[in-house]
């Protein structure tokens, strides 16, 4: 039987209120900072992020600023999140990208930031609804993981869930989507033995895929 989707995310909703928002929420203040602050994020725990976040943009908050930085100076500074080497050297890159193609201004299209490197859909999403409030669904692997898990979607991969999700999920948690179920990944619905013990939507979850709880 189809889940409710409406009554679902509203639970989320509420649940998610007792947890700490994911780091990218923290740093809004320009499409830069989140653009930066998700590069940093990929593959990193949010502890880490947050603190590498803090320390690069105590140094610059903007395109030119960061790009007088050296690259030694944003290793250091962003050291230790996962691939800090590589992530140094595309922070550079898209710092004399934006003051050359865009004025050094961050794209507002999708189109436009999966041009940049290092940023993929899930970067590129996250920039547009959080840097812009414009629309866009970020899929990381938790929502990826849920969504199937709900049996709303039925996908292989978190570009395909995208996909799915952007013709069948209310155009009114298109923005929200991410962040609640990221919340609600890291704390209930975790990749391996779920909490459903915990769960106010067990009863209605089909729980797709799941071989063990608690």
């Amino acid at each position: 039987m189809p889940i409710h989707i409406h009554r679902f995310l509203r639970t989320v909703q509420k649940e998610s209120r007792r947890w700490r928002v994911p780091v990218v929420g923290h740093y809004t203040d320009t499409p830069f900072t989140v653009l930066i602050s998700c590069i940093l994020s990929l593959r990193t725990q949010d502890k880490t992020t947050d603190a590498a976040s803090g320390r690069l943009f105590r140094l610059a908050k903007t395109p030119r600023a960061m790009a007088k930085l050296s690259h030694s100076v944003i290793q250091k500074a962003i050291y230790p999140v996962s691939f800090y080497r590589n992530k140094a050297k595309s922070i550079k890159k898209i710092c004399a990208i934006l003051l050359k193609k865009y004025d050094g201004c961050v794209p507002e299209t999708i189109e436009e930031l999966v041009k940049l490197p290092g940023v993929g859909r899930k970067t590129a999403n996250l920039t547009v609804t959080l840097g812009y409030g414009k629309p866009g669904i970020c899929v990381d692997t938790h929502v990826h993981r849920i969504t199937n898990r709900w049996g709303y979607v039925k996908t292989k991969t978190p570009d395909e869930t995208e996909g799915v999700l952007r013709t069948k999920l209310p155009r009114k948690y298109w923005i929200d989507i991410n962040e609640w179920l990221v919340m609600y990944g890291q704390n209930i619905c975790q990749p391996v033995s779920p909490l459903c013990s915990q769960c106010r939507l067990q009863p209605n979850c089909p729980r797709l895929g799941v071989i063990h709880s608690r």
